[in-house]
Order: C-alpha cells, then structure tokens, then sequence
C-alpha cells in the first residue's frame, strides 16, 4: 500500500514538473532563492509571503502566462517613457526654466532605465 501511495506521488510530482516549462522552473528557482535569503535572515514573514507564492506558481504557471505577463510589463514601461518624454517636450515648448526641464529628463531617464531592465529580464 505504501509503495502504490509513493509511486503515485513520485508520479504526480513528475508529471506536474514536466508540464512546468522552462521559465517557469526559472521563476521557481528564483522564489527559492529569496526563500533561502530570508531564511538565512530569519525573516519568517517574507518565508511564509514567499513560499504561498511558490506555491501558486508551482500550481498555476504556464510559460504563455509568463510571458504574456511580461509583455504586459513591458508595455505599461513603453507607455510610461512616451508619457515622460511628453512632458519633456511639453515643458521645453513652453519655455519652463532649466530646473524644471532637468527635473522631466531625470524622470524620463528613469524610465529609460525601468524599461531597459523589464525588457532585458527573463520574465
């Protein structure tokens, strides 16, 4: 009886790990490793936090889910580049003072920088 009930979930576990695709085993990893990190800290809020998360990814994750995800990440960061180089352009059409026209290049550098590192991440 018990080896039926090991091999059952030998086999579920296998199955369930071989539907996992690529990116997925990637963002499980990276969960394990915050869980190891907070673990080393003793964090035990950010354990529990991390490991309902590995939890649902282990249960839910798809690799179309992931990258449409990160698709959608992507677009919201093109989105908020256009919108500061608008107000970038808005404020140098309206002759604002050099403080204010540094202060809209920062932020649109920020979000050069924001959109550089999402498109460069794997997921």
């Amino acid at each position: 009886m018990k080896y039926r009930l090991t091999l059952a979930i030998s086999l579920l576990a296998a199955t369930s790990l071989a539907q996992a695709g690529p990116l997925c085993q990637q963002k499980e990893q990276a969960i394990q490793k915050e869980i190891d990190f907070a673990r080393q800290h003793n964090n035990q809020r950010q354990i529990n936090g991390l490991e309902r998360a590995l939890t649902e990814t282990r249960a839910n994750c798809s690799d179309e889910n992931v990258r449409k995800a990160h698709q959608e990440k992507i677009q919201q960061h093109q989105k908020k580049v256009t919108e500061r180089e608008q107000e970038l352009q808005q404020e140098r059409n309206e002759g604002g003072d050099s403080k204010k026209i540094a202060k809209r290049e920062k932020k649109l550098a920020d979000a050069q920088r924001e959109l550089k590192e999402v498109q460069a991440a794997p997921y």
